[in-house]
């Protein structure tokens, strides 16, 4: 039986600009910083924006791994890597999470460089050796997050419980004509106040997590190094909530590839505690996001960005039909 496939190529989807496109007042400092002349500039391949980010290796032989951005034209994208490295620093030790070394501006660009992970976004169908890295590593983090220290805490992160409140409540948007009804696959179709009912739950069951999630756990932010250990990347999304909601955002490329994703889920230690509908609450909030959020993906984005979504949020909508015995 064939594995249905993504709609995007995940280790493929970046646009970002070349080492030698930057402005030379740029690479300058960064090589100062380096303390040795770039002789190869590996770009990330994954991901949805449109910054620098690439693996640099110098003359010296040392490696680092450089994200810019422009704060004239990417002014969200500065926001966001000057976020993730105030969280980077903070985060307890002895995650797997690539460690921040130095932050610099330089000719209108903002530069956050990181330990480097030399590695690749977990293949899919996923391989089983990568999937039990991952959910296991993934519980270290969980663990290390439901407790988290003042200071990182003390950042000011947001909570989901509002994030939910303001902006996660899509089908309420599309039930009161606000949003265009997406595609719905047959099963889903006659649902919609189902889908409302559902995603209405997300703010309260956010609302009483203690901990922080990472908030963006797609398969994309996941890395599998030369040796097999997993490292999680990409915390500029990181708020209070639950670590729940993390597993579904991980597990729905599991699902969508064939894997038992509910005894995934049940089985891991991040839902232990869960309210008993968590899981069909957070499918509802993410394929409500995600397909509504494909008809209008940013000009700074990559052209992959609504085809992610599109399936991202389909694949979440059948997880849940699924469970839901809407047929």
């Amino acid at each position: 039986m064939s594995v249905p496939q993504p709609a995007v190529p995940y280790h493929a989807t970046a646009q970002r600009p070349g080492w030698s496109s930057l402005p030379t007042r740029l690479r300058a400092e960064v090589t100062t910083r380096l303390g040795a002349p770039v002789v190869e500039a590996r770009t990330a391949g994954a991901g949805f924006t449109r910054g620098f980010a690439a693996l640099l290796r110098t003359a010296d032989g040392d490696r680092a791994f450089v994200k810019a951005a422009p704060r004239a034209e990417q002014p969200h994208l500065v926001d966001w890597y000057a976020r993730e490295a105030a969280i980077l620093a903070r985060l307890p030790g002895g995650l797997p999470v690539p460690r921040p070394r130095w932050t610099l501006w330089e000719a209108g660009w903002y530069v956050l460089c990181l330990d480097p992970v030399d590695g690749h976004t977990p293949r899919l169908p996923w391989d089983q050796a990568e999937l039990t890295a991952t959910l296991a590593a993934f519980t270290g983090v969980a663990e290390a997050l439901a407790d988290p220290p003042t200071e990182l805490t003390a950042l000011g992160l947001p909570h989901l419980a509002d994030l939910a409140r303001d902006d996660i409540l899509w089908w309420g948007e599309v039930a009161a004509g606000r949003e265009p009804v997406p595609p719905l696959p047959a099963p889903a179709r006659g649902h919609l106040a189902d889908l409302v009912a559902l995603e209405s739950r997300l703010p309260d069951y956010a609302g009483t997590a203690t901990g922080l999630t990472h908030g963006d756990l797609r398969v994309d932010n996941v890395l599998v190094d030369t040796a097999g250990s997993v490292w999680f990347c990409d915390w500029s999304w990181l708020c209070h909530g639950p670590a729940w909601f993390d597993l579904v955002t991980l597990l729905i490329t599991g699902y969508a590839t064939g894997l038992d994703a509910d005894s995934l889920f049940a089985a891991h230690p991040a839902a232990s505690g869960a309210p008993d509908d968590a899981l069909d609450v957070a499918l509802a909030a993410l394929a409500g996001y995600h397909l509504t959020a494909a008809t209008s993906a940013p000009p700074t984005a990559s052209v992959h960005l609504p085809a992610h979504q599109r399936w991202t949020g389909g694949q979440a909508l059948a997880w849940l039909c699924q469970r839901r015995g809407w047929v």
